[in-house]
């Protein structure tokens, strides 16, 4: 009888995960789709999870625009520097956040001013004056620097290094090691499933941002990608402008919603490309580095 329960209740299991998975991958199949359809069975609705009126209209539009190529550039330029501010920043606060107070006098103090740094922030209009001050408009400084600190990660990595065992750093420190020498040894390598999710949440946060790209960039060449994408759009000035035959009736078969579609299913290429060599460490890193102090 409680064998035949547990089977009934996995199953029920799977069922919802399955319907919750449906439901999840449901609105990138009918953005695809849409992206490949033509402009009239877009517009009325006509399209679901297929294609209607096969063609490449929009992701012509895009990659035929040297501004794509451009801002694509500006966006891996950003995610790698931005990146790696945020892993190095990152572990040099976890690592003596992670101490107890005995060892680390101001932790606590330190702890503080981080939490509330990560639920207030000074406002939009005295971080832009801020930015402006310092001369970083309109350069790739200003889109990774005020970023510079992860304070989330900050604490899930702490989190994940208290939970290391004790007896792994006296046993280096009776072998005469000393704090650099413990954190590259030790705490490092035994912290690959937190790294990894920390790094993961950098380089989706730099690849998907855009407001401060909006903001904070004057010139249309240091646009980031996703800046970029949104900026796309489908106006009768860029048909008019134009005196190529093919080129107006390639714009003028094309909505604002096929482009949407299509820019949407570029930018997330280089995430999903990336998603399955850091998800074996992923799910055990976000628990890992969530369940303790």
């Amino acid at each position: 009888m409680i064998r035949g329960t547990n089977r009934f209740v996995d199953l029920t299991i799977y069922l919802i995960l399955s319907l919750i998975a449906l439901l999840s991958i449901a609105p990138m199949l009918n953005t695809l789709a849409i992206s490949f359809s033509g402009k009239i069975p877009a517009m009325s609705g006509q399209v679901f999870f297929w294609p209607v009126e096969f063609n490449l209209n929009a992701y012509e539009s895009i990659l035929r625009d040297r501004s794509f190529f451009v801002s694509f550039g500006v966006s891996v330029q950003r995610v790698l520097l931005g990146g790696a501010i945020n892993f190095i920043i990152t572990i040099l606060m976890a690592y003596p956040l992670s101490k107890s107070a005995k060892l680390f006098p101001g932790r606590n103090v330190y702890m503080w001013f981080v939490i509330f740094c990560m639920l207030f922030n000074g406002g939009l209009i005295p971080w832009y004056m801020t930015i402006y001050s310092m001369g970083l408009l309109d350069t790739m400084w200003a889109l990774v620097l005020p970023t510079a600190v992860p304070v989330f990660n900050v604490i899930l990595l702490m989190n994940f290094f208290r939970g290391i065992p004790k007896e792994l750093e006296e046993a280096a420190n009776m072998d005469g090691a000393g704090p650099w020498k413990i954190l590259f040894s030790i705490f490092l390598p035994t912290s690959l499933p937190a790294l990894a999710t920390v790094t993961l949440f950098s380089i989706v946060g730099h690849w998907n941002a855009f407001f401060d790209g909006m903001i904070l960039m004057n010139s249309k060449e240091n646009w980031p990608l996703q800046t970029y994408i949104q900026q796309l759009i489908i106006s009768v000035n860029s048909i008019m402008n134009t005196t190529d035959p093919e080129e107006i009736k390639r714009l003028t078969n094309m909505s604002s919603q096929l482009l949407n579609s299509a820019k949407v299913m570029v930018s997330m290429v280089p995430i999903l490309l990336i998603y399955p060599f850091l998800q074996k460490y992923f799910v055990s890193g976000i628990v890992l580095g969530a369940v303790k102090e």
